[in-house]
């Protein structure tokens, strides 16, 4: 240590030590209390220099401050860490669960068995996860191995993802995008069999699995799942249909497998793997396609496939109903030729909501979206849902459009399915785009965004 000059003069003016010619009593005892206070200076810097190291810093009030930084933060920066999250993603002990079992397989041709109770046990020696599984959702969707055939195709699949991961940012929801076969044989729309499956095992935080095709899109950016409904009656299965049209007119549009929900449990095991063995995999694959066409007289191709597979089991066996909820009640999902004329006139209906509520026109983060979809729900009692309704319908799905082959349905022009596709993805991105500050004015027109005005839509031209 570094003495400074000043100590070491008064040490070496005031030791007893130094020679000196004034040697009277009342000199000695001055001395004396000079080297007392030299040391006692000595300590206090050799303490001092100890304490700057391991202490906290210390602000001189020769440096510049910023106006209001320490009211709001504090001047300790160690306030601007988190404290512990409601989830643990660093730990994994070591001890063994169904991931250390050779005999648990991800293909869809092998059974899991004791699945809830692996699950459980795995939650168990993951407690910050326990917490929050009855709730926990994990989306998963997917497109094909290759690039498209349609020369925008691929531009509409990632705007498509795109519209995903903004409803599951919004919601605190995990996403797995797979585009790869899982299962070679189980191709096309058998091809989400193997990878929901592989999904319940690589989460089982999860209680929930929620399947969206790839030309499926939100179009309700606010609107949440309502997971107590299937809770209710412990529903395993939620699909967007009508009983009707299973039992009475045998329809194999009865219902729409593009979008699905199923539980994370054993049931949905067990059930997954009567469904799957009514596809490729089956060497009786052929013969259920037969029996598909002879049952459900409106089934326009041959082969078997996961909706009308999906519809059999459930006509075949009505207890099914008890364990899968046959969801009508909002559009789950929705047929986009249903839905595209309505988009401008939700937006008017919307806009002048907020016209009338300046709660819903306040600026916010995006992470508080949620609170304003709830603020909005009382002005939504009398808007309906499904057809007819002026509520913005929750899923917007494009069957038979194809947008990355290309192969479209005849029944309609593949012209007229890309112009409802961007005007789909502008009118769900406005939402996004609000917290963000801009909109787009026409919703035919991706390139061009508006700043929008502090108080919108109350002033602006809009």
């Amino acid at each position: 240590m570094v003495v400074p000059a000043e100590v070491s003069r008064s040490q070496q003016q005031y030791s007893p030590m130094a020679k000196s010619n004034v040697r009277n009593k009342g000199c000695s005892c001055l001395n004396d209390g000079f080297l007392y206070l030299g040391g006692v200076l000595l300590a206090f810097l050799l303490v001092w220099s100890i304490w700057s190291y391991a202490g906290p810093s210390i602000t001189y009030s020769s440096e510049p401050k910023v106006d209001g930084l320490s009211s709001k933060f504090g001047s300790d920066s160690q306030n601007c860490v988190p404290g512990e999250p409601a989830v643990n993603i660093s730990y994994d002990p070591p001890d063994e669960t169904f991931y250390d079992d050779p005999q648990v397989s991800y293909s869809i041709e092998k059974p899991v068995k004791n699945w809830d109770e692996k699950r459980k046990e795995w939650l168990r020696h993951h407690p910050s996860f326990a917490a929050g599984a009855r709730d926990r959702v994990v989306l998963v969707t997917g497109s094909q191995t290759k690039p498209c055939r349609n020369p925008m195709g691929d531009h509409l699949l990632l705007r498509f993802f795109k519209n995903k991961v903004d409803y599951c940012r919004i919601h605190g929801i995990d996403i797995f995008y797979n585009n790869v076969l899982l299962q070679p044989r189980m191709k096309s729309f058998w091809a989400k069999l193997p990878v929901v499956k592989a999904a319940m095992l690589a989460h089982p935080e999860a209680e929930w699995i929620w399947w969206v095709d790839s030309d499926a899109l939100f179009t309700d950016m606010e609107y949440k799942l309502p997971l107590r409904r299937y809770d209710y009656k412990s529903h395993n299965l939620v699909v967007h249909g009508w009983a009707k049209l299973i039992y009475d007119d045998k329809s194999w549009t009865a219902l729409n497998a593009g979008v699905f929900l199923i539980r994370n449990c054993q049931w949905s095991m067990d059930f997954m793997d009567t469904w799957a063995n009514m596809g490729p995999i089956s060497a009786d694959y052929s013969k259920w396609g037969q029996i598909q066409r002879s049952m459900f007289k409106d089934k326009i191709f041959s082969e078997s496939d996961d909706q009308t597979a999906l519809i059999y089991l459930i006509y075949k066996d009505r207890s099914l109903t008890d364990k899968i909820y046959l969801e009508a009640e909002y559009y789950f999902q929705g047929y986009w030729l249903d839905i595209a004329p309505t988009y401008d006139n939700i937006t008017e209906m919307y806009t002048e909501i907020e016209r009338g509520d300046e709660k819903l026109r306040r600026r916010h983060a995006e992470k508080v979206s949620e609170q304003y979809g709830a603020l909005r729900e009382p002005h939504l009692r009398t808007a309906g849902n499904g057809k007819g309704s002026w509520r913005r319908p929750f899923i917007t799905h494009f069957t038979g459009c194809q947008p990355c082959s290309g192969d479209h349905s005849q029944m309609y022009a593949g012209q007229t399915c890309w112009d409802v596709m961007i005007k789909a993805l502008n009118f769900a991105d406005n939402q996004v785009l609000r917290n963000y500050g801009f909109v787009h004015p026409d919703l035919l027109d991706s390139e061009t965004v508006t700043e929008t005005p502090f108080d919108y839509p109350e002033e602006g031209p809009w």
